[in-house]
């Protein structure tokens, strides 16, 4: 059992450090297997025969056995990275009774035991449960540290015996297809064992990384193994754009893309290596387009409470690292609320969204998304370690349309829907999602532009005025609130049947404003503790 000297002293930061150091050896891992490829490739190139064929094979199990280690690395590092984030959740806690214990009079000495304060009156019965509170809020704390200590050294232990049993094995029979049951990719991932999985990690890292179902820690592994050769084929295209007939418009316009997805990879990277923060799980990443990427901050599979959030109009990758900070600071305010609970919070950026007004207009960019959002959502019921999370899905903007959309037509797999600033999610009434109309909730703060979206009948009504009195429809389509918006009834009103919840005036995308009260709301559903929101407002 961790002790309570010991929790005070225990630094997560250093042990999130130990993992960077870790993760930090897989460039040396890709550096020597290159130099031991080219070194077999300039001895056998004037050489033949048997001996030049076992130097070759050698030099080749050489640069497997090296390459090998990689996952392994990763592995060390979200080991290591998760014992501090349980930490720093323990550490919270300690500290949150031991003020309690001020508070209350409590004494708590250097060694964790509680007695009351000799002024206090021995028979005041509040002050005997109150000691018995602090000393359980302390064995909480100091629980939570010990099962995470436990964890992370089984773990490790399991990692030092692959050293002699070996990291990899011989590739293992069968593939699932990209587009299967997430459940059903969760029971193949089970049957392999440790060894066989770190081989298809390791070479086969674009499939691992793109099936729901499959853990997320091994997504994350994989993914990041990807991401040298993603941005090589990125820089590799723009050079080829720049060779040949570089002036031309359409060619010009994607070396600017280009330009801006490798910031935007630029700008995951530096999330993905960074120490501070919750830990960021890569579970998918496309630079090709506009981009399209999925980070989970924390590991959902391990997490009680998980919220998945989908941004809208105008998402792709140069931007991701914006809309991910959405996501942290919903993650973080639940934090601050529930330090003992875990809890992970996830960017799906996994799908093209609308670039411009007349193409938000269209539904057809939810529709699209709807199966993709669909399965991510199974994936994580079906990687989940343990009892079921409390899973929610926020959509803001056109993103609320794409959950609308997922949730009306395949379903979610999703306890509550957040849905912010939204033009309407493709259903008039909140039970026609799927979900009980109370774990449907909805706001749009008052000076949100959203609000002055019209429907399509509104909108060509207008437009029929404007040929009677030209230039009036248009000023009446765009200055005037409404329920009836582009995409359905707005969800924000009460006739919608959901749980409507308050929104400082920040515009359209404040939500997520550290004073708002809408952020504080999402944080709150996201743990499931909605009961304690204040009045809805009216």
């Amino acid at each position: 059992m961790i002790g309570y000297a010991q929790l005070w002293a225990a630094d997560p930061a250093a042990w999130r450090s130990a993992g960077t150091a870790w993760r930090g050896l897989v460039t040396m891992v890709r550096r020597r297997t290159a130099e031991v490829a080219r070194t077999r490739s300039a001895l056998t190139d004037g050489w033949a025969g048997p001996a030049a064929g076992a130097a070759g094979a050698r030099l080749d199990t050489l640069r497997d056995a090296i390459g090998a280690t990689a996952p392994v690395l990763l592995e060390v590092d979200q080991i290591l990275a998760e014992f501090a984030t349980t930490l720093v959740r323990a550490k919270a806690l300690l500290d949150a009774a031991v003020r309690g214990a001020a508070v209350s009079r409590v004494l708590v000495d250097r060694h964790g035991g509680v007695s009351l304060d000799a002024g206090v009156p021995q028979v005041d019965p509040r002050a005997g449960a109150a000691v018995l509170r602090v000393g359980a809020e302390i064995r909480a704390a100091l629980e939570l540290a010990t099962r995470a200590d436990r964890e992370a050294a089984r773990r490790l232990g399991d990692l030092a015996t692959a050293v002699v049993t070996g990291w990899t094995a011989e590739p293992p029979p069968g593939r699932p297809a990209g587009d299967a049951d997430p459940a059903s990719v969760r029971r193949w991932w089970d049957g392999l064992t440790p060894a066989q999985r770190r081989w298809l990690v390791l070479h086969e890292p674009a499939l691992v990384g793109g099936l729901d179902g499959v853990p997320v820690a091994a997504r994350d592994q994989a993914n990041r193994l990807l991401l040298p050769q993603l941005r090589a084929d990125l820089l590799a295209r723009q050079a080829e754009l720049l060779t040949t007939r570089p002036r031309l418009p359409a060619n010009h316009l994607e070396v600017l893309r280009i330009d801006a997805n490798l910031g935007g990879l630029d700008a995951i990277e530096a999330r993905l290596t960074a120490e501070s923060g919750p830990r960021a799980y890569l579970l998918g990443l496309d630079p090709t387009g506009d981009g399209r990427t999925v980070v989970a901050l924390g590991d959902p599979d391990l997490a009680d409470h998980v919220v998945t959030y989908v941004p809208g109009m105008t998402s792709d990758l140069p931007g991701a690292d914006g809309e991910l900070g959405r996501a942290e600071r919903i993650l973080a305010r639940a934090a601050e609320l529930a330090p003992g609970q875990p809890a992970a919070a996830v960017l799906w950026l996994d799908y093209d969204a609308p670039d411009f007004v007349h193409e938000a207009h269209r539904a057809s960019y939810a529709h699209d998304a709807g199966p993709a959002l669909h399965r991510f959502q199974e994936g994580l019921r079906a990687s989940h370690e343990g009892g079921p999370a409390h899973h929610t899905v926020v959509g803001h903007s056109y993103g609320s349309l794409v959950v609308g959309a997922a949730a009306r037509d395949h379903g979610l797999a999703a306890d509550d829907l957040v849905l912010v600033g939204s033009p309407g999610v493709g259903v008039d009434h909140a039970r026609d999602l799927g979900l009980p109309p109370e774990r449907v909730w909805a706001s749009t703060a008052g000076n949100d532009v959203i609000r002055y979206v019209p429907s399509a009948r509104a909108f060509a009504g207008d437009l029929a005025l404007s040929v009677a009195v030209p230039g009036i429809g248009p000023v009446l389509a765009f200055s005037r609130p409404g329920d009836d918006l582009w995409f359905g009834h707005d969800p924000s009103d009460r006739d919608f049947g959901g749980r409507v919840f308050a929104s400082d005036p920040d515009g359209h995308t404040g939500y997520w404003d550290h004073d708002n009260r809408a952020l504080d709301a999402m944080a709150r559903i996201a743990l499931g503790d909605a009961g304690r929101l204040p009045p809805t407002p009216r």
